[in-house]
């Protein structure tokens, strides 16, 4: 588990947690985290996370969404790395499996998807692609 890079930590333990059909995955706590994961949330990916405060950084509790036996998240990637670093205007923001998928970006007006950044007309880095 790298704690140089939160984003790749949180797509690898989610990833995982599908694989193997868990129902709940742990993953450390952190501001961005909380943002990826509220994105995630609102785009019907994950049912739910919950703040559970353990030692002094707190980890969130997934509750991974299953479509009856089908996981309702099929891939995760990473895209803008800590060695690579992706950046796009607005007008290049990449859309996901032809808009069935959802960009995770990060603007001057904070962490957002793809399709709300395309509709406020801001760009910034690409974090990941979930679909």
């Amino acid at each position: 588990m790298s704690l140089n890079d939160p984003i790749s930590n949180l797509l690898t333990i989610i990833r995982n947690g599908v694989q193997i059909r868990k129902e709940s995955v742990d993953i450390p706590a952190s501001g961005l985290t909380e943002k990826i994961l509220s994105i995630f949330k609102g785009d019907g990916y994950i049912e739910d996370f919950r703040l559970m405060k353990t030692d002094v950084q707190g980890a969130y509790k997934v509750y991974l969404k299953y479509e009856g036996k089908n996981p309702a998240i099929i891939g995760l990637k990473r895209t803008s790395r800590p060695g690579l670093r992706v950046y796009k205007p607005s007008k290049e923001l990449p859309r996901v499996l032809n808009g069935l998928g959802t960009a995770v970006i990060s603007t001057s007006k904070g962490v957002m998807s793809g399709r709300d950044a395309r509709k406020q007309n801001v760009g910034g880095e690409v974090l990941c692609y979930i679909w």
